[in-house]
């Protein structure tokens, strides 16, 4: 341990998306920053296990799937069939390159990493503790913590067994796996039985409620759970688990219904938990709740107000996107918070709007699901006046060039006002798509009404085109 302490304006916890956020935005303004990764590489979770990792995946996957598909390859005989970890290749490529560019932005803004796994020692001091038992002390005047998430596991569950997997350790499945049972049909559940199907292996998909992702407009979800079933996925709503028997050839689920399913591996999939323990909250004064998520305010303050927490480890949305975005909102109130205390004034644009709260979704279904703003349910439930317009993919010229014809774009709007009030996204691209109606969505009024999408000219042949023929279609509706 060093005799005296390194001092610094903001010392963050975590250099995943929150992490990152909140060091660039308070570094940017002039403040001394440092950052503690307990990690041998920058990027959290989000680079190394979760959606970086898994959606190479998936578009290794689909680039297979395109290719066993195409009428043109399969009449010169070519197809293509590979393990995971093949398919994985791509993947590390990506996750390498990632890690470049951004410990690269630490290096160019001067930003030490803290290797180790972080404690508080006081509310303004940190530990950071190295696997070799050697330890730094850093000491900040705000400090935002942004440590993640991991998956939830339950005790009773064999996570060792060389079978049982969960989101983070599925990636590294090398079996010849023929079929999976996915416990839990969330966002991550729904995204791998995709992916495992596209695989051609048999999936068992697990759902503890009535329907599947039920936050979601019923519409777009029922749609996905058409697609699944055609595509041969088993999904079983209503089911709760009893108990996991795992074997040296595969893995028994017994459910409380009385069912057993044998399949050659399980997926836990059933939530995630916030990376808090041994953080030394307790010595602070900070509480988190009973999945490890730390409670804050409005403004990203836990109760310690000098202590900022963003990210994963917040709870829901639990996006990268939102994560960032939070991470630099905690950093835009400290600035304002310390240049209150120093009695300056704060410099424009430092103290940012707080985060939009219309964040979009973005699931890695196949095909692909984003949804923005009010549903059909809410709005009904809410006695607001509404119409629908629709756009089968089926009908675009694009995505009968492309052959991705399979779902379609639906926006809800005021009757009355034209406002746009939801968009719901099901089909090829969708998580990109949904980004052309999120402008409109947030411009001031008159400028957010269906018309935008009626009166614009739109390339052709585009996906983006859907967007006019879902608002002609629902502006007829009216008359």
């Amino acid at each position: 341990m060093t005799d005296l302490a390194s001092e610094y304006d903001v010392i963050v916890v975590g250099t995943g998306p929150g992490g990152e956020g909140a060091a660039m935005q308070a570094v940017k303004h002039g403040k001394s920053v440092a950052v503690v990764e307990r990690d041998p590489a920058v990027g959290g979770s989000c680079t190394h296990k979760g959606t970086i990792p898994s959606k190479a995946l998936r578009y290794a996957i689909f680039q297979m799937t395109e290719v066993n598909n195409n009428v043109l390859f399969r009449e010169h005989g070519l197809t293509a069939h590979f393990m995971i970890p093949d398919l994985r290749r791509r993947a590390k490529s990506v996750i390498e390159a990632q890690v470049k560019m951004r410990t690269a932005f630490y290096d160019r803004n001067d930003i030490p990493i803290v290797r180790g796994v972080a404690r508080f020692i006081d509310p303004y001091t940190i530990e950071a503790v190295q696997a070799d038992g050697s330890h730094a002390e850093l000491r900040g005047k705000y400090i935002v913590l942004a440590t993640g998430s991991r998956p939830y596991r339950p005790a009773g569950i064999d996570f060792g067994h060389p079978r049982i997997f969960d989101s983070d350790t599925v990636l590294n499945l090398d079996l010849n796996v023929k079929s999976i049972t996915i416990v839990g049909a969330g966002v991550i559940g729904c995204e791998y039985a995709s992916m495992f199907r596209n695989l051609e292996i048999k999936v068992n998909l697990i759902n503890n409620r009535d329907r599947l992702l039920d936050f979601l407009d019923e519409e777009i979800v029922d749609a996905l759970s058409y697609h699944l079933r055609e595509r041969g996925v088993i999904i079983r709503h209503r089911e709760e688990t009893e108990r996991i028997e795992a074997t040296d050839d595969g893995v028994i689920l017994h459910l409380k219904s009385g069912k057993q399913l044998k399949t050659d591996a399980l997926l836990w999939a059933a939530g995630r938990t916030g990376n808090t323990d041994g953080l030394g909250l307790e010595e602070i004064g900070v509480k988190p709740d009973q999945r490890g998520n730390i409670p804050v305010n409005q403004h990203m303050q836990t109760v310690v107000p000098h202590i900022y927490a963003a990210g994963d480890v917040i709870g829901p949305p639990a996006l990268a996107s939102a994560a960032y975005n939070q991470g630099r909102y905690a950093a835009s109130h400290l600035l304002c918070v310390l240049a209150e205390a120093n009695g300056e004034l704060a410099i424009e644009g430092d103290c940012g709007p707080v985060p939009s709260l219309d964040i979009p979704t973005g699931i890695y279904t196949s095909p692909e699901i984003s949804s923005l703003g009010k549903t059909e349910r809410e709005l009904t439930e809410g006695k607001i006046p509404y119409e629908v317009g629709h756009a089968h993919f089926k009908s675009i010229a694009r995505a009968q060039i492309t052959g991705q014809t399979t779902g379609m774009l639906k926006l809800l709007f005021h009757r009355e006002t034209m406002e746009i009030l939801g968009i719901h996204c099901f089909g090829s691209n969708a998580s990109e798509i949904i980004h052309i109606g999120q402008a409109i969505m947030a411009q001031p009024k008159p400028h957010n009404t269906l018309m935008y999408f009626i009166n614009t000219t739109f390339n052709y042949p585009t996906m983006a085109e859907a967007y006019r023929v879902a608002a002609l279609n629902g502006y007829n509706r009216l008359f």
